[in-house]
């Protein structure tokens, strides 16, 4: 029997000449990460990028060989050994190959798992259409091609082992019927937050047995890829949740997915730097670099954009923020432990009232001097309790002074006592300076980001999550950035209570009560 192989090339890349001959055991499933390569290599000509060049990152193999190994290291004669979520989140630059590899993912799960069900949901049904295009062409492979039962239609794709894939509409009523093994959902950025809400609840697990006798657990599973477009949006919140471990991340940008660096571009040369050395470092000319994204597309794309857009949409860095109301929050820059000394400040605080919605109570340490640092310590946020519970729990802490909303000195129609009040009965003085939102978040943008350029004087614990969060999704309307008037929509109460604090640190003329710092 011979062979004909041609030089795998990049993903999504199939044998366009030549056929390749279906070895004896082309049906063996693949155990390990590097046996799975291998088949995806010589039998489809699909070379998946196995090594992410920044620390931190994925690399796409690492997503393929997860999801087909249902979040295992491998398939071992003991069995299983599950190691994460069985959830996954997949964040990847625009071009990073993300919507092929779900199609990737898909086949080898037709292939090798007789029986499983297969859903295919996207942003809209175009989107859900190109994963089936790309599926489509694998499925032309000549060790795929048999197997295919009936043909392959515009929305499904079925295997003589009864396994199966196709799309879904983006509507309630074609996801509410919906019972798989797995759903891939393209694009999640632009779901529908209903659809999405049904979409969690289609999926279930099921044992197999594969055409050599190997029985998988196919756990149910629900896997998101997108690139991330807002600080407020889906993708966001399901990054969020796989840093807390409820999904599995799986992260990388437009470097981990560059071909080799040949010697037409120079990491140094007459005119200076490479513009991609920022991000590259060289590490695009090492041996090993198997990815799909040329180095003269990287450099044109780079040279098209503004910074923000590359650092959101190319390098994942962190959201585009286009709409924020405070972009100059960095948290690699604002959010820090304690600053040396800092234990030692006065403590002072913020909060915003609520009841059904969250209260929001911020405690944090003054250097003194005016426009001197200030770092967030600790923070608390519920909903449904009192203000004399928050009063407690503040007076134990023994703030120096706490700055509310001014209109928590008013006193309530019912009761005739004011929020105020209640924290006077135990202990804790006030600040309410009446102050407009719009001085308000300038005092702010001031502390983050100083305008003479010198470091930030508002800092932030890594323990306090929530206000980070909300300082990075306090947004404006997307379809009115130059509104004046953020959107109330969940970050509002963290920020409101940090603005409570500043400006009545930094604004004169503040309504006081008992004792207080300057």
């Amino acid at each position: 029997m011979s062979t004909h192989r041609t030089r795998p090339r990049g993903i999504g890349a199939l044998k366009s000449n030549g056929k390749a001959v279906v070895e004896h055991d082309g049906l063996r499933t693949p155990r390990t990460g590097e046996e799975l390569a291998a088949w995806v290599r010589d039998h489809l000509s699909v070379e998946v990028s196995a090594r992410a060049l920044l620390d931190g990152h994925a690399a796409p193999l690492d997503y393929i060989a997860w999801s087909f190994f249902e979040g295992c290291d491998g398939f071992e004669d003991e069995g299983q050994s599950e190691r994460s979520s069985a959830d996954a989140v997949v964040w990847a630059n625009r071009g990073g190959g993300k919507t092929f590899l779900g199609a990737l993912a898909t086949l080898l799960d037709l292939v090798f798992k007789p029986g499983i069900e297969v859903r295919i949901l996207a942003g809209s049904l175009e989107q859900a259409g190109r994963m089936h295009e790309h599926l489509r062409s694998l499925c032309a492979a000549p060790i795929v091609a048999p197997m295919i039962e009936g043909r392959v239609t515009d929305k499904r794709v079925a295997l003589a082992n009864g396994s199966r894939a196709e799309l879904l509409a983006q509507s309630q009523a074609s996801v509410r019927g919906t019972r798989v093994q797995k759903l891939r959902c393209d694009e999640v950025e632009l779901f529908d937050p209903l659809v999405w809400s049904a979409a969690q609840l289609t999926t279930r697990s099921r044992t197999v047995t594969t055409a050599d006798g190997l029985d998988i657990r196919v756990r149910g599973s629900v896997q998101c890829l997108s690139t991330m477009h807002i600080p407020h949006g889906l993708m966001f919140e399901l990054v969020r949740q796989a840093r807390v471990g409820k999904r599995t991340l799986f992260k990388w940008g437009v470097v981990d997915a560059l071909e080799r660096c040949g010697d037409e571009h120079a990491c140094r040369g007459p005119r200076g730097r490479c513009p991609l050395f920022a991000e590259c470092g060289g590490r695009a000319k090492t041996e090993g670099v198997t990815g799909h994204i040329p180095v003269s597309d990287a450099l044109d794309l780079k040279g098209r954009v503004d910074r923000t857009t590359w650092e959101s949409e190319m390098l994942c860095l962190r959201p585009k923020r286009t709409d924020a109301v405070l972009p100059e929050f960095n948290p690699a820059l604002h959010v820090t432990p304690a600053p040396e000394g800092a234990l030692r400040w006065p403590l002072i605080g913020g909060m915003d009232f609520g009841f059904r919605g969250e209260t929001v109570v911020l405690l944090a340490r003054a250097e003194p001097g005016q426009g001197a640092r200030v770092w967030v310590e600790r923070e608390r946020v519920a909903a449904g309790v009192v203000v004399d519970e928050h009063a407690s729990w503040i007076a134990h802490a023994s703030p120096v002074w706490v700055g509310i909303d001014p209109a928590g000195v008013s006193k309530n129609d019912q009761t005739g006592v004011s929020n105020r009040d209640v924290l006077a009965e135990h202990g804790v003085a006030t600040r309410a300076a009446r102050r407009g939102l719009g001085v308000g978040l300038r005092l702010l943008r001031a502390r983050l980001a100083p305008a003479d350029e010198r470091p930030p004087t508002l800092l932030v614990s890594p323990s306090c999550t929530r206000l980070i969060e909300a300082l990075e999704r306090y947004h404006y309307p997307e379809d009115r950035p130059e509104s004046t008037k953020p959107v109330k929509d969940g970050p509002d109460h963290a920020v409101d209570a940090l603005r409570y604090m500043i400006q009545n640190l930094d604004a004169p003329g503040a309504t006081r009560a008992g004792s207080y710092i300057s």
